[in-house]
């Protein structure tokens, strides 16, 4: 009768589990046909589908394929990275306030691209591909530091205190930032702020395939759901069920590092998405891992393709810059996370 109703319960789960994920799958298609015409060049949704099937003008096809469809893909392809992102970083420091800009590991990763394209030799000389590399060189050394700032000898590391180190780290990072864009001529200087704010305009379709292959560790992390479980529970207990924590922690920190630090080289060091994400999936969802990293996922796309729709059509003809619009979103939540962990 128990195991009868059990399974009645699980499946009941899973139906609700995939009718989240439904829903917010038709909520990003909306938003994705919603972006495609808004704009300076509105277009009818039956000139995007002629477009589509090859029969629009010229002038529609240069709007849609290198302009519009550019910037959604990587919007769609950026928020979801970053949050997934963010969902290892809060299962591996236990932290409901971590996230890969808090920690300091978008930072790292803009200043490291933003020293990679300051020799203009370097940049001609590598191209695009080799931004991702980049990125993630300085987010690891970024990450390593403040999490060697903050551990102190034979106690657990402090969430507020890691939070409060990456804090002042990532200060630090953004005045060498400055330090270094004050040395740069006008027109390097506007593209080189757009970028440390955050955008995804102006990219081109071979930012998406410089991108595309860093979003396989989004699927490796789904693959590897029971891992991360683990690593959300005590140690002791996780030890007791056969888990190789360092091991686990390591793999799930780089691979974490990683996708962060290709998705700020693409779209630049676009916060909060990261920390708000985790938390909207996880309300829906439930923490288990399986189930929290598609959702993450969406939510991430579903929010920044949202953030980049605003960006563009609240000043219309100009627009904000992206980075403004989801940091007017996530502050408020982070202080409202914030608050809630005082009181937990």
């Amino acid at each position: 009768m128990r195991s009868t109703k059990q399974r009645e319960e699980k499946k009941q789960s899973l139906a609700q589990f995939f009718g989240i994920l439904a829903i917010m799958a038709i909520l990003l298609v909306l938003l994705f046909f919603v972006s495609l015409q808004a704009g300076y060049t509105k277009l009818s949704l039956s000139e995007i589908l002629a477009v589509f099937l090859g029969k629009g003008s010229r002038e529609q096809q240069l709007i849609v394929y290198q302009f519009r469809l550019v910037r959604i893909v990587l919007a769609i392809l950026v928020g979801a990275g970053l949050a997934v992102s963010g969902t290892i970083f809060q299962t591996i420091s236990k932290n409901a306030l971590a996230s890969p800009d808090l920690l300091g590991v978008n930072a790292g990763a803009g200043i490291s691209v933003l020293i990679f394209t300051f020799f203009e030799s370097s940049q001609k000389a590598f191209g695009i591909l080799v931004l991702p590399f980049a990125a993630l060189v300085g987010a690891l050394l970024t990450a390593l530091l403040i999490y060697a700032l903050a551990n102190k000898k034979g106690r657990p590391i402090s969430p507020m205190r890691l939070v409060l180190v990456g804090i002042s780290v990532t200060s630090g990072i953004h005045a060498l930032d400055m330090i270094l864009t004050v040395r740069l001529s006008p027109e390097q200087y506007n593209s080189v702020n757009t970028w440390l704010i955050g955008s995804v305009y102006g990219n081109s379709w071979k930012h998406v395939l410089v991108l595309l292959p860093w979003l396989c560790i989004v699927p490796f992390f789904v693959y590897r759901a029971s891992m991360l479980n683990l690593l959300h529970l005590s140690d002791g207990v996780a030890i007791g069920l056969g888990s190789s924590l360092g091991r686990s922690r390591l793999v799930a920190l780089i691979l974490a590092t990683a996708l962060a630090a290709a998705c700020v080289a693409v779209g630049g060091t676009i916060g909060f998405i990261g920390l708000v994400c985790p938390h909207l999936a996880k309300s829906l969802v439930g923490p288990n891992h399986a189930r929290s990293i598609p959702a993450a996922a969406l939510t991430g796309a579903v929010l920044l393709l949202a953030a980049d729709l605003v960006a563009r059509t609240i000043i219309a003809p100009k627009e904000l810059l992206l980075g403004i619009v989801v940091s007017l979103i996530g502050a408020p939540y982070f202080l409202y996370i914030l608050i809630t962990s005082k009181k937990g």
